[in-house]
């Protein structure tokens, strides 16, 4: 149930900014929430993705044998779902989706889910050090011919707009980095959640991660001011050597300057923000089980909100479309209200705990479940 919880908890954020108000329009307490949210939510969603995988192929222990290549079947089977479902929703809604990515990052997890804890963390801590710098060479060697070629014979691009290219390097959740938060989520199912020394363990690394991360890019970041102030002086001209804030990053892909590789701000995808998101995703799970295990009150109180962590999948993906139906006036410069936030953060609440009532999984999640099934046949 804590993981539910947290799993709601990256749903809802995902909410904030998909329809509250712009980064521009948020104000106050609604601007240090966005803030918090912003590509914080989506990181903590992918790790928790790698949870997942560990609930389908062994948590504490990995299945072997026949059980163990049922449950790489059925892995690869929901990465295709998503693959698809998030390619069809891209023509409609852009690549700001998460699926598709969601299932490359299964298929590439694959030859990861029998490690152990331990090793998986490992893993992660590379992938975190080394891919950035990595993605960030590469997109600075992409030229916008070579783009087109490739993008000319992919035909998820033809059909989506996010192609092969997008998910494992250009697209807003890029595989190359974000595969560390999917492996440290791995990392997190192998661990027995209900054991103290665990969660006092993990709540001294989650907090440590964050601190170190968003605390050495802001030192970095005054730093740079004192450097550009310098130059400035001596040059007696406006010149920029990088960028004036840390915090507030562009994507990827519109990250031209060197200085890049030393940001923490929501969808850099370079190792600072890696690790501090990491960190974040830590800390919320850990507080999360701590809370619904100590807290016996909070179980009933946040059902509701439990219940949606547990049809994730359909929260998600109804917002998109309840938000198309509707109108909301998501992602523009003009949404200054958070109400469209509050009522579907409502909304969802009251439907995943009313759909709970009477069936187990979410209509969504059933689906996916069905689809598995042919996989018992493996032998």
């Amino acid at each position: 149930m804590g993981v539910d919880l947290a799993r709601a908890l990256a749903v809802f954020g995902m909410y904030v900014v998909h329809l509250g108000p712009s980064a521009t329009a948020a104000e106050g307490v609604g601007a240090w929430v966005r803030g918090l949210a912003e590509g914080r939510s989506s990181a903590l969603f992918a790790t928790l993705a790698g949870f997942s995988l560990m609930l389908i192929a062994g948590r504490l222990e990995p299945k072997t044998g026949v059980a163990g290549r049922q449950a790489k079947a059925r892995i690869a089977i929901r990465a295709a779902i998503l693959l698809a479902l998030g390619t069809v929703m891209a023509v409609v809604y852009g690549g700001v989706v998460i699926l598709a990515f969601y299932g490359l990052y299964f298929l590439l997890a694959l030859p990861l889910v029998r490690l152990r804890a331990r090793t998986l963390a490992v893993v992660a801590g590379v992938l975190a050090v080394t891919m950035p710098p990595l993605a960030f060479l590469l997109r600075s060697l992409l030229t916008e011919p070579v783009t087109a070629a490739l993008k000319a014979y992919d035909p998820l691009d033809r059909l989506g707009g996010v192609g092969l290219l997008d998910l494992l390097l250009t697209g807003f959740y890029p595989a190359i980095t974000w595969m560390a938060f999917v492996v440290a989520g791995m990392a997190l199912g192998r661990l027995d959640l209900a054991s103290g020394t665990v969660r006092r363990r993990l709540a001294v690394v989650g907090p440590a991660l964050v601190v170190l991360a968003y605390g050495t890019a802001w030192l970095l970041s005054r730093l740079v001011d004192g450097v550009r102030a310098v130059t400035e002086v001596q040059a007696g001209s406006a010149h920029d050597p990088g960028p004036k804030s840390f915090g507030d990053m562009a994507p990827p892909d519109e990250i031209g300057s060197a200085w890049a590789l030393v940001t923490a701000g929501p969808h850099s995808g370079m190792t600072l923000d890696v690790v501090g998101c990491v960190g974040v995703a830590i800390t919320v799970v850990v507080c999360a089980t701590v809370a619904v295990d100590r807290v016996r009150w909070l179980r009933r109180l946040a059902a509701p909100v439990i219940a949606v962590g547990t049809m994730s999948l359909t929260a998600y993906v109804g917002h998109f479309v309840v938000s198309s139906l509707v109108a909301v006036p998501a992602g523009t410069e003009t949404q200054d209200s958070w109400l469209p936030v509050l009522l579907f953060v409502l909304g969802a609440a009251v439907f995943a705990w009313t759909w709970s009532r009477f069936f187990r999984r979410g209509p969504l999640e059933q689906l996916l479940h069905l689809a598995t099934t042919p996989a018992r046949h493996i032998r």
